[in-house]
């Protein structure tokens, strides 16, 4: 058993602590109370006065501009900082023993990616990436109906998920290094693909709208599988129906806008008499329900179960990589 296994069991509660201190790193703090065996003790920014505020808003006991200073008093981290970061903050929170739930996109390239889930396997740590969508009750359901055969064979998935963001240039969704529709929310829709039609694709490409500075405000992205294809759908600068659509040979499925918070989906035939509708609760922000598969996961080492395993999220980080490369014109 490891010093961190010991620690935890211990103190029968996994001190978390939270990496960045912006919206989503709210969102999440407001999750952790409904998850039973873990706290949020402490938050970590390079600019301190953001830590203390952060801290003080929301009664953390100690707030850190030292990574290596805050991986001490920590179990386990929640990495919400900015994309271009999470590799480098994951990377020496699992060198020091910590596990790690980073928000998505993990990171950026698929060899960090392995590198990372290689690192983990090594020391026998949880490393998780945050797509909520993965872990929503509907979501799991869906994925059980579609790989059940009901709606027959799946030949087409079509993910949608765009939000008029308006221009900042102190935004991080228009940062020209790792902003952009695509970076911000492809996580999400490359997900039910993966899920659905794996990770071996035989064929990718984009069509790309960006703004002045070369982020890209509208992106399309089409996979081509061995006997299926998928879309992908991203805007910040362009709005469409933000729908999750699968088709199959006996009929299909679909979970209206906003599809990524899977509350309810109707799977669809010839007769629509026959159509079904499906529906899990979706709490809150849906964070907690990542929260608790991660405590689970340390807490039971021999057991661990990944909604979203190291290959999709290997795949994922592929897809993005290409995407940066073709943006920036280096391929």
């Amino acid at each position: 058993m490891s010093s961190t296994d010991l620690r935890i069991e211990r103190n029968s509660s996994i001190r978390l602590g939270i990496v960045g201190s912006g919206r989503i790193a709210e969102r999440t703090l407001s999750e952790v109370k409904f998850v039973s065996g873990i706290s949020a003790t402490s938050v970590f920014n390079p600019r301190l006065s953001s830590a203390k505020a952060f801290a003080d808003r929301f009664e953390l006991a100690m707030a850190f501009d030292q990574y290596d200073v805050f991986l001490e008093h920590v179990d386990g981290v929640y990495i919400a900082s900015p994309h271009e970061t999470h590799y480098e903050y994951a990377r020496q929170a699992l060198l020091t023993g910590k596990h790690v739930l980073c928000e998505k996109p993990m990171v950026l390239n698929e060899n960090e990616a392995r590198e990372l889930y290689e690192l983990a396997k090594q020391t026998g740590l949880v490393l998780m990436e945050a797509i909520k969508t993965a872990y929503a009750p509907s979501f799991l359901n869906l994925l059980a109906i579609a790989k059940s055969g009901r709606i027959g064979k799946i030949y087409d998935v079509e993910a949608t998920f765009t939000k008029l963001i308006p221009y900042d240039s102190h935004a991080r969704e228009y940062l020209p290094v790792a902003g952009g529709s695509f970076t911000e929310l492809a996580s999400y829709n490359l997900l039910p693909i993966v899920k659905l039609l794996g990770t071996k694709f035989n064929d990718l490409r984009f069509e790309i709208f960006k703004d002045n500075n070369g982020v890209d405000i509208y992106t399309k992205a089409y996979f081509r599988f061995e006997d299926a294809i998928a879309t992908v759908k991203t805007g910040i600068g362009v709005k469409s129906e933000g729908q999750l659509l699968v088709s199959g040979t006996k009929g299909y499925i679909q979970v209206k806008s906003p599809w990524w918070l899977t509350k309810t989906f109707e799977v669809c035939y010839e007769n629509p008499d026959n159509n079904e509708s499906f529906s899990a609760p979706f709490p809150g922000y849906g964070m907690r329900l990542e929260i608790a598969d991660f405590v689970r996961n340390i807490n039971e080492p021999a057991r661990r179960n990944y909604k979203l395993t190291p290959e999709e999220s290997i795949s994922m980080a592929r897809v993005i990589e290409q995407f940066l490369q073709l943006r920036t014109g280096e391929s």
